[in-house]
């Protein structure tokens, strides 16, 4: 359980690093204010992180859910919340966390997202980082590779993900009505959900 507090302490201050160009990139796209929010949520979890020492995996995750859900304005923080949570209750009972576990939990993450979301694969959203590290992921330890063997894969396959969404045009959320204006830039959530990769394949 340390490990993961410390590398949960380490997302938020990458986000919050990172916040003034997520706020940029959502600027031209949205209503600009992805960065802000998204570091007001992980903020709040830094400062609650040694309440969760004594948790289970299960309700640490269902905690960040929580939090963000509350603490984050505006859509990212329904969209991150929803994945955490459903993360959670994936989690419940497994204490051993192997690595086809973190491919399923984040397996879950996803389906917490296109459901609270309706969004798909290629709409220019925070799946369009997510779902392509999952598939390489899922291939990868089905065929008997560890983590820490891939993890630079991993890292670079979530880069291209997220700045393949400049090609993309949007057709979910505020950036959906810039139609064809919505190309050229990357997408926020995609950007956000990358940090996030990053800091857990620096950290493997």
């Amino acid at each position: 359980m340390k490990k993961y507090l410390e590398i949960l302490n380490k997302i938020a201050d990458e986000i919050n690093r990172n916040q003034e160009e997520l706020t940029d990139l959502d600027r031209e796209i949205g209503d600009g204010d992805h960065g802000v929010n998204i570091d007001r949520g992980f903020s709040e979890i830094k400062k609650i992180l040694p309440t969760f020492e004594n948790l289970s995996t299960s309700e640490v995750f269902s905690k960040i859910g929580m939090t963000l859900l509350t603490k984050v304005g505006g859509a990212s923080g329904a969209i991150y919340g929803t994945a955490f949570m459903n993360a959670g209750i994936y989690l419940k009972g497994k204490e051993n966390i192997t690595d086809e576990i973190i491919v399923e939990t984040l397996k879950s993450m996803i389906d917490g997202i296109q459901k609270r979301g309706k969004a798909i694969q290629g709409e220019k959203t925070i799946l369009d980082t997510i779902i392509p590290v999952y598939e390489f992921l899922n291939g990868a330890i089905n065929s008997g590779k560890t983590l820490e063997e891939i993890k630079n894969d991993v890292l670079a396959i979530a880069r291209n993900a997220m700045e393949s969404t400049k090609d993309i045009i949007a057709t979910k959320g505020r950036a959906a009505y810039l139609g064809e204006r919505s190309k050229g830039h990357i997408d926020p959530g995609a950007m956000s959900s990358y940090i996030m990769i990053k800091v857990i394949c620096e950290n493997i």
